[in-house]
């Protein structure tokens, strides 16, 4: 996740540059449950509205929950699937709130009624993110199901109203990216207080839809538009948050928006994006699926670490002897073309590795989705590759 609200703050309020702080354990996002009562088109789970046999039982997610908090664990996301059509959801986040996590709630939001908000309150869970994909028809279509952008809002308001902290997390793709500013607006009328710019990556039923990504100046359009309502919420002093997903090079485009609009400033930045160094996939994010199958992020449900019922998440987390899991937590990552030479991967980390999996079946490939230039991410001299290519050689 890239967090733009924080880095127009220090666009406004700069602070010192301080020592990188390195989390604990991974925020884990756990897919308890992937029966759905909707079919998106983008649904990286393929996730349908029936039973799926094998799934981690209450027991079994409190066994996991131990492991994981004596892992160091800070975070857990219960999504799905739709997390709210599991029985003991609300066993699961009380437990978790109990423990001391900061538990998020990623919801479709179409559940959320009068007859559950004052549960849903109960938990007092951290934030609940609901995906909203465009206007009404839009979004209907997205979902494939007629009334469930009501719903979704209706959903919104009643968390707005029980000061539940809410989140409008958006999927770009070429369908509904022209929808981006009016979803901005949408988040001001109804009072949100995050907005999740998620970039479409190549997994499950997104990567059926690839075809549909959007184009790269859509893209290059689109994070300057945000770049724009976040700095002005931030010099307003406003208590809202702008993040995006999916695509590393968010931060390297941010550099060049500061640049261009702050060169004054383009170095603090620049010091600041270094520190949070990009793609953290099999690091710092995880996941665990319904059936208790680890993965190294949500997307790569088709590459499985282990599971645990087998082994407890610390050990198959730390188990260097995959090959993927080697790669990833490799310093620097090995990457291929583009990516490998970018002057800026000390701040991108490589992108996102699942997309050139998808696309080329080399997982080091250079990612597909880099909306920045060749002329943009070039080094300024020959030595300057020959530095880069060294680097990453001293690792093997």
């Amino acid at each position: 996740m890239f967090r733009v609200s924080q880095y127009m703050q220090e666009l406004v309020n700069p602070t010192p540059l301080t020592e990188r702080r390195v989390p604990p354990g991974p925020v884990v996002i756990w897919n308890l449950i992937r029966r759905c009562n909707l079919t998106c088109k983008h649904c990286y789970s393929i996730s349908a509205d029936i039973d799926f046999k094998g799934e981690l039982n209450t027991e079994e997610v409190f066994t996991v929950m131990d492991d994981l908090k004596g892992f160091g664990v800070p975070v857990l996301i219960l999504s799905g699937g739709e997390p709210l059509l599991r029985p003991d959801i609300f066993s699961i986040s009380q437990r978790a709130k109990d423990m001391g996590f900061y538990v998020g709630l990623s919801t479709n939001g179409t559940l959320i009624d009068r007859h559950n908000i004052d549960a849903i309150a109960a938990v007092g869970y951290d934030y609940v993110g609901i995906s909203i994909d465009g206007t009404q028809k839009t979004h209907d279509e997205f979902r494939r199901k007629q009334g469930a952008f009501e719903a979704s809002m209706a959903g919104i308001r009643l968390c707005r109203e029980r000061a539940i902290k809410v989140g409008l997390r958006f999927t770009m793709t070429e369908d509904n990216a022209d929808e981006f500013p009016e979803m901005l607006q949408l988040m001001e009328d109804e009072g949100v207080n995050k907005f999740y710019l998620s970039h479409l990556n190549y997994a499950g039923r997104g990567n059926r839809n690839r075809d549909s990504d959007v184009q790269l100046e859509m893209t290059r359009h689109t994070m300057e538009l945000l770049f724009e309502k976040a700095l002005q919420h931030a010099q307003r002093g406003d208590d809202l948050e702008f993040v995006t997903g999916n695509n590393d090079a968010d931060g390297v485009f941010l550099l060049q928006w500061v640049k261009q609009h702050f060169p004054e400033m383009a170095a603090h930045i620049a010091a600041k994006l270094r520190q949070w160094g990009g793609n953290s996939s099999g690091v710092n994010i995880a996941n665990i699926d319904n059936l208790g199958m680890v993965h190294p992020d949500t997307f790569w449900w088709h590459y499985n670490l282990g599971s645990v019922r087998e082994r407890p998440f610390s050990e198959i987390w730390t188990d260097t002897s995959d090959p993927i899991m080697r790669g990833l937590k490799a310093a620097p990552r090995l990457i291929k073309g583009r990516c490998g030479t970018c002057r800026y991967f000390d701040i991108c980390g490589g992108n996102t590795r699942v997309r050139a999996m998808q696309l080329t079946g080399d997982p080091w490939a250079e990612d597909p989705a880099c909306y920045l230039t060749d002329a943009e991410i070039r080094h300024n001299n020959s030595s300057g590759v020959c530095d880069v290519l060294r680097q990453r050689a001293s690792v093997l």
